[in-house]
């Protein structure tokens, strides 16, 4: 668990990623930076989970019990207790060498440990977006919206199989 401290380092793991996006695509809502007064915001209210190597932090990723404005609860699994991942990114050069993966890992052992039943998220569709990453993670497609514009995805993770009604 991250704790205030790794405010900065987080604040500066999601400003990097945004800026890796922005240079790769363009500019887009990808490209926005954080700050730790931000990050000090999304902690009071979350779960923020972070990666290391050594010291440096390298990942991050946020779990909320509060829904975040562009999800729409019709897509999903009906659930008790939903857990919203948000704020996800990983430091570019350590992109693809399994530290996103670890994080979400990471994310479904503690959802659980919360008695979360299921990690609900949106993704970016098209280049910029990550829905390859969390299907390979377990997580289902769920849909796909247009919000203000942009393409998303929403994807689920169960934390059990739920067999839909006969």
């Amino acid at each position: 668990m991250a704790t205030s401290a790794d405010a900065e380092a987080i604040a500066d793991v999601i400003s990097a990623a945004a800026h890796d996006l922005t240079d790769k695509h363009g500019h887009g809502h990808w490209s926005a930076v954080a700050s730790a007064k931000g990050v000090l915001n999304g902690m009071s209210k979350a779960k923020v989970l972070v990666a290391r190597t050594g010291d440096k932090v390298v990942g991050t990723l946020r779990l909320t019990g509060s829904r975040p404005w562009v999800i729409d609860p019709a897509y999903f699994t009906p659930v008790p207790r939903p857990v919203y991942l948000v704020d996800m990114a990983v430091r570019p050069g350590y992109q693809r060498i399994g530290v996103g993966r670890a994080l979400i890992e990471q994310a479904k052992t503690v959802t659980t440990a919360l008695s979360g039943d299921a990690i609900r998220l949106d993704a970016f569709e098209g280049v910029a977006g990550a829905g390859g990453f969390y299907e390979k993670c377990g997580f289902t497609d769920k849909g796909h919206i247009l919000y203000k514009t942009v393409p998303h995805i929403y994807f689920e993770w169960l934390k059990e199989k739920i067999n839909p009604p006969v």
